[in-house]
């Protein structure tokens, strides 16, 4: 008797160390404008991303498409920067600019072609071999040596784009590509060619910052003379993001020790900025950076002031961040765009791409799990909106126009109030587009749907699982984590609920696995399979690692590692 009483005292004192051990050890720090957003946003009602990505990808991809406008893809068989013909895509529906009859067929976008490559391939396509065609390859064409610059650029001759109303001597659409382009590297290493065009990327960047030195006080970066440029178009001091975002990709990729140094420089250059120079694409990646080179390189970069500079209202930009609110009785919180504009006026690709480095933080620093699952309900809620299906058809600008999206083309933005005269009478929110009527004839304004915004679905896709709890999702953290070392399968689910919630897991690998918790440092369940449950408590997150089960746990230089992979890269805390 006294044997089995000693048991269980000793059963009881091991009980109680488990749960002494488990004390949380990220305190959850919030951001401002999240903070304010809605607990569950209505009406609630998430659709099926990854389903969207594969639908457009079959659909937009479909040279015998039929119906007005369709199909959406041409070659472009000019050659440019690389003998071999491509694929283009439009920008927009009807876009007048673009087509085989306009320019050669050499007008198209980069944000388009690699956004549509990229989103396709992190939901399981591979673009590479596709109906006999290599998309992957396509797109280095898109590089553009034939004048000088060597990175890629958002059109393939810059002067037929800007002779075709496209862009120019804009910072943002010369360093996002190579952003983009990077990511598909990741995807595709063994792309022929791929390697040397990727290594002269980096020394263009590792150049340009150099110069810089420091100051990204300019418009735009000519890449060919290296000098910075300054024209009526805000200094976008964000750039910076990009530049150390790709040098930090190829410094894991190459090794090369001046592209962790111009990575660091890049990101101390934007974190000195004495406020919000948030212009158009880069501030999460900011916040991506900083959490990660902290977490790897153990640096001390602010990404917290990063990460309310996304959140909340730039400068020279006015109110450039991410919305929040209610309008006419529907949540519009978490679409990225102008705050201030018309009311308010925000962007589907930029709230696409907006989870692509923002997601993939969290595990560098799981105490903005809370905050960032919440964004992302409410992100993931309000961007089906952008679709006619989904929005009711007294908030939209051309609802009758609708069945020529074939369900995978969505409005370019929503509104609070448009900025179309003719429009302005319908009540916020408003599904419209952005850009001058680029249709000729009978119905111009069908160029407000966006094919090249719609293009970036997959990032959604790849990240956004529902679960059987409504408003519970399963964020994968990996999904848009590139050049990242070795990890196991990691995943960020919030309870918005103010009470506690019990959830199956799903996407569990087909071995025996145990759940690691990071934000507690503690095993959840052991052995699980995918009838196991875990239970979040009110208005909380989880940071869940999917490892070998019995694996052995290592802690070293502050990280929690099982059987040699990093699960916790702050386990102090």
């Amino acid at each position: 008797m006294k044997q089995y009483i000693r048991l269980g005292f000793i059963l009881i004192i091991l009980a109680l160390s488990c749960k002494q051990k488990s004390s949380t050890v990220y305190t959850q720090i919030k951001v401002a404008r999240i903070d304010s957003m809605a607990a569950i946003p209505q009406p609630l009602e998430i659709i099926d991303w990854q389903k969207m990505a594969l639908r457009f990808d079959s659909t937009v991809y479909d040279f015998n498409a039929q119906g007005a406008y369709w199909p959406l893809i041409w070659w472009d068989s000019s050659g440019k920067n690389f003998p071999q013909p491509v694929v283009a895509l439009y920008t927009a529906i009807g876009d007048a600019r673009q087509g085989t009859q306009h320019n050669k067929g050499m007008f198209h976008e980069a944000l388009g072609s690699m956004g549509a490559v990229l989103g396709a391939t992190l939901v399981g396509v591979d673009k590479s071999h596709q109906k006999g065609l290599d998309y992957v390859a396509m797109l280095k064409n898109y590089y553009n040596k034939d004048n000088g610059w060597n990175i890629m650029m958002n059109n393939t001759c810059p002067e037929v784009a800007l002779q075709g109303g496209g862009y120019g001597r804009d910072w943002w659409y010369d360093v996002y590509p190579n952003m983009l382009f990077y990511s598909i590297y990741d995807k595709y290493p063994s792309q022929s060619g791929f390697d040397t065009l990727a290594r002269n990327i980096a020394e263009k960047f590792c150049q340009a910052d150099s110069v810089l030195n420091g100051n990204y006080n300019y418009s735009y970066f000519n890449y060919d003379s290296l000098l910075p440029k300054k024209n009526w178009i805000c200094e976008q001091q964000d750039a910076a993001a990009g530049h150390a975002y790709v040098l930090y990709a190829a410094y894991n990729k190459f090794g090369d020790p001046r592209y962790l140094a111009g990575a660091k420089s890049a990101l101390k250059a934007l974190e000195q900025q004495p406020g919000n120079t948030f212009y158009e694409i880069f501030m999460p990646f900011a916040a991506y950076m900083a959490a990660r080179l902290n977490a790897e390189q153990g640096t001390q970069f602010n990404t917290h002031q990063f990460l309310e500079w996304t959140f909340g209202s730039a400068g020279c930009r006015a109110g450039w961040g991410v919305l929040q609110g209610r309008w006419n009785g529907i949540d519009i919180s978490g679409i990225v765009g102008s705050t201030q504009d018309h009311g308010g006026y925000g962007f589907l690709m930029n709230t696409f791409d907006a989870a692509w480095p923002l997601v993939a933080m969290v595990r560098y620093d799981p105490s903005y799990a809370n905050a960032i699952g919440k964004w992302m309900l409410n992100a993931a809620n309000a961007a089906r909106l952008f679709y006619p299906q989904y929005m009711p058809r007294d908030h939209q600008t051309i609802p009758q126009q609708a069945e020529v999206t074939k369900g995978v083309i969505g409005y370019e933005g929503i509104v609070k109030q448009s900025t179309f005269d003719k429009y302005v009478h319908i009540k916020a929110p408003v599904a419209q587009g952005d850009g001058p009527n680029w249709v000729p004839g009978k119905n111009p304004d069908v160029s407000q749907f966006s094919v090249y915004g719609s293009a970036h679905v997959g990032i959604f896709g790849s990240i956004i699982r529902s679960t059987d709890v409504p408003g519970i999702l399963q964020l994968n953290l990996l999904s848009t984590d590139f050049f990242r070392k070795e990890a196991y399968p990691s995943f960020l689910y919030y309870n918005p609920y103010p009470e506690s919630k019990t959830v199956t897991l799903s996407g569990l690998p087909e071995e025996a696995t145990d759940v690691y918790e990071v934000t507690t440092n503690a095993f959840l369940v052991r052995k699980a399979n995918n009838a196991s449950t875990i239970q979040i408590p009110a208005t909380s997150a989880v940071v869940l690692v999917f490892s070998p089960a019995g694996g052995t746990v290592m802690h070293k230089e502050n990280k929690v590692f099982i059987n040699n992979v990093i699960v916790n890269y702050h386990s102090n805390r």
